[in-house]
């Protein structure tokens, strides 16, 4: 296992507010179970299917986060690469890799800074979450192109725009135990949002579908799956509203 230096950019509040819960949200996680996620009570790959054989593949995965993904990549025989901007999640992930007698190379640094992969090296990347903290999209995704083979995916989540635009009402006399869904801002706009997680403010940029396609072109993918994720019936915002999107998009070119 190594680690490499990096500087800490893009979204430093961010990353200086997952240093902050990094050592809750590792306690929190427990063992590793083998099975890659794509977000807080969603849908895994043991229902979508999207990798598909993993078996010495080499994965990059942008926003380890506290190394679980990592470790069960490694676990189904690939070798894992990772990158996350919170030293102190690479901190929990490396502890991680190394109970679990996993061999990833995991480094701290903003998730477009890939200098340290050949062009054409990695067989599989995927994300969760950890892109609807980006400002500079296009920056990641040209760097992500670069380094993946010619038709290898990219498999992400962000979270979904609907979600981003409605809040509860405080209120308790709704449908919904904890008052009824509000529409705060329209659904096309976009910019950055300030959301309550863990007990902290992270700041999310909140994209259009038709945005985020014309981001995966710009950069020379092509989407070929577009899921709409909701959560688990008893999760907030309620049953069947979705709060992710995943994207599989494919490298083109020779």
């Amino acid at each position: 296992m190594t680690t490499g230096p990096g500087p800490i950019t893009g979204s430093a509040t961010n990353a200086e507010a997952w240093n902050r819960v990094a050592a809750r949200l590792a306690a929190a996680a427990g063992p590793v179970d083998g099975v890659i996620r794509y977000g807080e009570d969603i849908a895994t790959e043991l229902e979508l299917r999207l990798l598909g054989p993993l078996a010495g593949k080499r994965v990059l995965e942008l926003g380890c986060g506290t190394g679980h993904t990592a470790v069960a990549l490694v676990r189904q025989g690939a070798k894992a690469i990772a990158i996350d901007p919170s030293e102190q999640l690479v901190t929990h992930a490396l502890r991680l890799a190394e109970q679990s007698d996993a061999r990833v190379e995991i480094r701290v640094g903003d998730l477009a800074d890939l200098a340290f992969l050949r062009a054409e090296s990695i067989d599989l990347a995927l994300s969760a979450a950890a892109l609807g903290e980006v400002e500079d999209l296009d920056r990641v995704l040209r760097q992500v192109h670069r380094v993946l083979k010619p038709n290898a995916a990219f498999v992400c989540t962000v979270p979904h725009p609907f979600a981003l635009c409605v809040e509860r009402d405080g209120g308790g006399d709704g449908p919904l135990p904890l008052g009824r869904l509000v529409v705060t801002r329209a659904y096309l706009e976009e910019g950055p949002v300030d959301v309550q997680r863990h007990g902290e403010t992270f700041r999310i940029q909140r994209r259009a579908i038709s945005s985020m396609f014309s981001a995966f072109a710009r950069a020379g993918f092509a989407v070929d799956q577009l899921l709409e994720l909701a959560p688990g019936a008893s999760a907030d915002p309620g049953p069947g509203l979705p709060t992710t999107l995943l994207w599989r998009a494919r490298r083109l070119g020779l």
